[in-house]
């Protein structure tokens, strides 16, 4: 259901924000149609496993049409050390605290995957973030965690990690807990982890039903020297998701896919909080499957999308499209997701979300992409990292995975960098279009090439903002 259509107008007193002076937008709609269009990025840029070595990034691109320096990378933070895999990161607050007077959108919360550290960038300043606190790892395993992945500020100020690993980078992971104020550590958030086995990835939550989504990849130690079939057939990558119960900080059912559902890893629920449903998206299985709460208040799934495997001359066996991430228009109106090693990404109106209808696919390269080059420029790696305008007319996304995979699938990536690209896209024709004219060529760093992955607005976004 769209969110701009909620049938949520019985409670909407109890959750009107609209007089308060807190970060974001009140509602998915407010933040669609009253935002200004994005004028910068913030796009994660490590350099573990390049061949010139270098320290990792945050970097600043110029998104103003109006700019002399327009889709070009204006400023680079530098993160102090080598090392440490920049991946994912979020926001100190979002649209969760937009009750919360007097809290600003003012701080990223940058991990390095790899190093466990984490870095507290004041964007005050848009366009001249500074490092303002670290994190050391040795602060994070002393919690017996380690690898933070997903970011999310949540209500009650505080901010909540995905952890992927324990001190050792095996299983179990867990939950990090800072302060919104200090970003000093309050502990671990979960309280009772049942039969959860601690398989980690990223998540999701919906305050206004009591529940958070968590998804699976595999300890670090398994995933960070690259990928190995064995891994996957000692079960040692993850099949299933997670339902916590948000405010007893309890783990309640676990939905296992199994070879359906190899490899879940973005997660993204509803906009609308009115709504219990969602997708992941299963990397090696190349699965989209919708998962829903339902009428007894168990949750239940169905897989709504199939890419098939491919044939190529290179592989001895059928190439895997291989899903990474997934993205929900803010009016939940469309889907998009990337299949990385294919060399595409798909735009599907899911208005009805059980029953996803393809609209339009943009090839550009990977393995099969019948576009290779943008602006002379060979396309390294594929689609891969989403970002959408919060407005839903301009996709942007990077086409690197991570260091050892990148490697192992797209040499050149390690030798030349990544790059960003754009997509104009058209939500009442249903359908995108390459922007040739956009390119971001992460080769060109200022001290060497550089990955890029993550990308982030000032002012949120639709992978960053959860409403109550």
């Amino acid at each position: 259901m769209s969110t701009d259509q909620s049938n949520s107008t019985d409670e909407q007193p109890i959750h009107d924000h609209e007089d308060v002076d807190g970060p974001g937008y009140p509602t998915p709609a407010a933040m669609r149609t009253e935002s200004e269009r994005e004028k910068t990025a913030y796009v994660m840029a490590p350099r573990v496993g390049m061949e010139t070595d270098g320290k990792d990034f945050v970097g600043v691109v110029d998104l103003d049409p109006e700019s002399e320096t327009y889709s070009e990378l204006i400023d680079t933070v530098e993160m102090p050390n080598k090392g440490d895999e920049l991946h994912h990161f979020g926001w100190n607050a979002c649209s969760s605290s937009c009750h919360a007077e007097g809290l600003a959108r003012q701080y990223l919360v940058v991990p390095g995957q790899r190093s466990s550290r984490i870095h507290i960038i004041d964007a005050e300043d848009p366009r001249n973030p500074q490092i303002v606190k670290i994190i050391e790892p040795e602060e994070l395993f002393e919690y017996d965690l380690s690898a933070p992945h997903t970011v999310h500020c949540v209500p009650g100020g505080k901010i909540v990690i995905s952890m992927l690993g324990n001190a050792d980078g095996e299983l179990p992971g867990g939950f990090l807990q800072l302060d919104q104020e200090d970003f000093t550590i309050d502990g671990r958030w979960e309280a009772d982890t049942g039969e959860w086995e601690g398989m980690h990835y990223d998540y999701w939550y919906q305050p206004r039903h009591d529940v958070l989504v968590s998804t699976e990849w595999a300890a670090p130690n398994t995933y960070y020297p690259g990928f190995d079939l064995e891994d996957v057939e000692a079960g040692n990558y993850g099949d299933s998701i997670h339902i916590w119960d948000w405010s007893e900080k309890r783990h309640e059912q676990t939905l296992e896919f199994g070879e359906e559902g190899q490899i879940p890893l973005e997660v993204r629920m509803s906009h609308n909080p009115e709504e219990t449903q969602g997708y992941v998206g299963a990397a090696l299985s190349s699965n989209i499957i919708h998962f829903y709460e339902t009428d007894n208040g168990t949750w239940d799934w169905d897989v709504v999308i199939e890419e098939e495997a491919r044939e190529h001359d290179d592989w001895d066996m059928p190439v895997p499209s291989l899903i990474t991430d997934t993205l929900l228009s803010l009016d939940d109106q469309y889907l998009f997701y990337a299949n990385w090693l294919h060399g595409n990404l798909r735009m599907y109106d899911v208005s009805d979300m059980g029953n996803p209808r393809l609209v339009d696919t943009i090839w550009a390269g990977g393995l099969f992409g019948d576009r290779q080059e943008v602006q002379g420029t060979d396309i390294r790696g594929s689609p891969q990292m989403l970002q959408l305008s919060r407005d839903g007319s301009r996709l942007y996304w990077t086409t690197s995975l991570f260091s050892s995979w990148d490697n192992q699938f797209f040499p050149e990536i390690a030798e030349e960098g990544s790059l960003m690209f754009k997509a104009d896209v058209y939500p009442d024709e249903g359908r995108m279009e390459l922007d040739e004219e956009f390119l971001v060529d992460f080769g060109d760093a200022p001290g060497g090439p550089a990955r890029a992955h993550e990308i982030r607005w000032p002012g949120g976004d639709c992978t960053s903002d959860v409403w109550q």
